[in-house]
């Protein structure tokens, strides 16, 4: 199983409504509608500067923290990597298999 977990407290741009977090998390459960990948929602990846910030990771595999995500653009390539991630053998997903995002916005 892969978790996709997803800071929904940093604020964006817009103040204190603005929580680009919390849109990601919502339409990603909205659009995962299979059961290989979990989305959790949590209160804080420590990466408030770069909001939105998600984090995919699997037993035994190696974690992605990736931020400033767009939730407005970015979501089908989150869903794309996690998938991807979940059939990785280790968590590694080639550098040309990863959707853009996932190759300039990597934190750790």
């Amino acid at each position: 199983m892969t978790f996709a977990f997803v800071c929904v407290t940093c604020r964006g741009p817009g103040g204190d409504d603005d929580r680009p977090g919390r849109r990601m998390f919502d339409t990603l459960v909205a659009g995962l509608i299979d059961r290989t990948v979990a989305v959790r929602a949590v209160e804080c990846l420590s990466v408030c500067k770069r909001p939105c910030t998600v984090a995919l990771t699997a037993p035994g595999k190696r974690t992605y923290v990736v931020g400033d995500l767009d939730p407005a653009s970015r979501v089908e390539d989150v869903i794309a990597m996690a998938r991807r991630y979940g059939d990785s053998k280790d968590g590694i997903v080639a550098w040309r298999e990863r959707p853009p995002c996932f190759c300039k916005a990597v934190v750790a």
